[in-house]
């Protein structure tokens, strides 16, 4: 149950010693207080000379078990010292009070933005709340391994009453009867997978030596941990004992639900080994065929890697060791260069009649497409009986059958269009400010990979894009951009999907520091598309701008328009006449030759009607308006001349003191 909100609170993640912790702020309570857990995890001693009686909410009187001073509390980036009482809290692990918002001075709190503004050490801080979780279903086997987590909650028991209308979240009876028909898919494979033409490969260079580094030493913990996954494969058939003369180390990585995966170091048997090139689904490219789609079902492959084998005379190539043994695996593992490629592969293969009819696949992310709820049961069963033949197994509590809306590959898709996952947006406004370069890099990925939904997103990211080519500095404008940046994510519109029976309009325009664009159909965004000008660029004339602005534009999208009449609209009334103008410089010359395979129309809109694209190349840019006059170059050696010579500077003085014989005057 998600809770209900109070005006006077708000919720934030973070981040004590290595535990997340979930923090309220809440100016209703007097104090701090830690969850007692909490502080034992920690090790963490209080004072016993701070028991303090509490009353909470309900109304019930609680006792604290005593103080921890000076505990270090991390909330987005900004590290705190803080004094909490310990109480066996229920929600929160941490509350942040009065006695904490006291030290902070003034404070400027914006309850419905849930963003809090304060001072501290000359520098201006802002931390943004979490928004209100939603309820949602869940299935069965989904509730039964986040029970096993340890999470705290509360059941209850729904009964249905009678006379009321079912559930719209049950699963239709003719899906229901559809998946009972393959429920064999959702089961556990037993044994290997068939061998197949698709069978992982690992072709070396010409004159490699086998791969054999020695194992890691690990913490004693961690041995038994290893021996048992290492029996469990072994139980499982994936792997055998080997006697290789290649090796590869092991090490553990922790999963989110506090257990171990065995991965191998392949990185020195990656670069012996020839690279796939097999293409790989450009993700926006997949998204463009879902236009008119009304029903969606997400399947998603149990340990997909897995389902396929290693072919046998590159099984001795995967051998790894531990410390109790050598082993090899008969199946894909995690790790190889090429094994992306490899399963692509197959996927593609598996599917191929139905490729962009109505399946679209990216891995082991399948999503089956379709207009009518009639044609997307056939379309599911059609998916459903190339999984048996190829003897492919899905995991049912990650799938998502018949729905209207689903989250695939981090973007939320249904008939009007599609989003940003909520889940990312949260991930954005949660990540911490960057104090490396790796840092700043993973944080202008995440964002940059939903670029499309930005207006201005070149402009509003050009201060931390230019940190990755310089120095890692971080200035006032980094982290005004880092803060702009977290919050127009959240702000992203929902963009229409493109219909390639419509004709598309290209709406761009250009400012003194960049050029903007949209593509639309109907009046909808389809995408948003901004670059800031670099060097000679910026010393363009208005027109090679637009006409800069419309290139970048067509160059961006040209899988859309290549091959199909479109319209540009812009501002500068002389561009609607391109084709019959006489070129005249350098730059028209190459741009106008890049454009002339290309089929379209340009139509002059006037700039107060041309709003979109103006604001993305004019979003927090300067105009400075000046006045040019010539200024002789002689003037300068003559000033030098006469500050240093002694006979100019005597004469200079005489002529100041009017004593000078001759035609002489000094001016300045």
């Amino acid at each position: 149950m998600a809770g209900t909100p109070t005006p006077q609170t708000m919720r934030i993640n973070g981040l004590l010693g290595r535990y997340k912790v979930m923090v309220l702020i809440d100016s209703g309570s007097t104090h701090n207080f830690l969850k007692e857990e909490i502080a034992t995890k920690l090790g963490l001693v209080p004072d016993k000379n701070g028991i303090l009686d509490v009353r909470v909410a309900s109304g019930e009187k609680l006792c604290s078990k005593g103080k921890c001073v000076g505990v270090k509390l991390l909330l987005q980036g900004i590290p705190l010292s803080v004094d909490f009482y310990l109480l066996p809290l229920e929600g929160y692990e941490v509350v942040l009070g009065a006695q904490w918002l006291q030290t902070l001075g003034p404070i400027l709190w914006d309850f419905s933005k849930l963003q809090m503004s304060f001072s501290t050490g000359g520098k201006q801080l802002c931390l943004q709340g979490l928004s209100h979780p939603s309820n949602k279903f869940v299935e069965e086997a989904a509730f039964k391994k986040d029970s096993r987590k340890g999470r705290e909650g509360l059941l209850l028991q729904f009964h249905a009453i009678e006379g009321m209308p079912p559930s719209p979240t049950a699963v239709n009876e003719d899906l229901q009867t559809l998946l009972d028909e393959y429920q064999d898919l959702f089961s556990e494979p037993q044994g290997l997978p068939p061998p197949r033409a698709q069978d992982h490969q690992i072709p070396l260079y010409q004159g490699s030596t086998p791969v054999c580094v020695r194992p890691y030493r690990y913490p004693h913990f961690q041995k038994a941990e290893i021996e048992r996954l290492v029996e469990d494969m072994l139980n499982t058939g994936i792997i055998r004992p080997s006697n290789s003369p290649y090796s590869s180390p092991v090490l553990l990585v922790k999963k989110h639900d506090g257990s171990w995966r065995l991965c191998v170091d392949y990185r020195a048997l990656n670069k012996s080994t020839i690279k796939d090139k097999f293409p790989i689904p450009v993700i926006d490219e997949l998204l463009d065929e879902l236009h008119g789609s009304k029903f969606f079902t997400k399947l998603d492959l149990r340990s997909g890697y897995h389902q396929i084998r290693v072919h046998p005379n590159d099984i001795p190539k995967t051998a790894f060791r531990t410390h109790q043994g050598h082993y090899e695996f008969l199946v894909m593992p995690f790790g190889l260069t090429n094994a992306p490629s490899t399963f692509q592969s197959l996927m593609n293969e598996v599917f191929k009649p139905f490729l962009r009819k109505f399946v679209l696949v990216f891995f082991d992310d399948i999503l089956v497409y379709s207009s009518s709820w009639e044609d997307h049961l056939n379309h599911l069963k059609f998916v459903l009986g190339m999984l048996r033949t190829h003897h492919l197994f899905v995991k049912r509590s990650k799938c998502q059958f018949g729905q209207q809306q689903v989250t695939y590959l981090g973007h939320v898709i249904n008939p009007d269009g599609v989003a940003v996952d909520e889940d990312k947006i949260q991930a954005m406004l949660d990540w911490p400010k960057p104090r490396t370069l790796k840092a700043l890099r993973g944080f202008l990925g995440l964002t940059g990979y939903y670029r499309k939904f930005i207006k201005n997103y070149g402009k509003i990211a050009k201060p931390l894009t230019s940190m990755l080519k310089d120095a890692f500095h971080w200035q006032p404008e980094a982290e005004e951009a880092f803060s702009h940046l977290r919050h127009v994510m959240t702000k992203a519109p929902v963009l229409a999907l493109p219909d390639f029976g419509q004709p598309f309009v290209i709406e761009c325009d250009a400012s003194g520091a960049g050029v903007g664009a949209v593509l639309m159909q109907t009046h909808r965004p389809i995408a948003f598309y901004s670059h800031a000008l670099h060097g000679r660029n910026l010393a363009l004339s208005t027109y090679e701008k637009k006409m800069l602005a419309i290139l970048l534009a067509i160059k961006k999208w040209h899988p859309y328009l290549l091959g199909r009449t479109f319209i540009i609209r812009t501002d500068q009334r002389s561009l609607k006449y391109l084709w019959d103008q006489r070129i005249t410089t350098d730059s028209q010359q190459k741009w106008i030759s890049k454009l002339m395979g290309y089929d379209f129309v340009i139509e002059y809109k006037q700039g107060v009607e041309n709003v979109a694209a103006d604001a993305l190349s004019r979003k927090d840019s300067i105009e400075i308006n000046s006045i040019s006059t010539p200024v002789p170059r002689w003037l300068e050696p003559i000033k030098e001349e006469t500050s240093t010579n002694v006979v100019l500077q005597r004469l200079v003085q005489l002529c100041q003191e009017d004593e000078a014989v001759g035609p002489w005057k000094y001016r300045d």
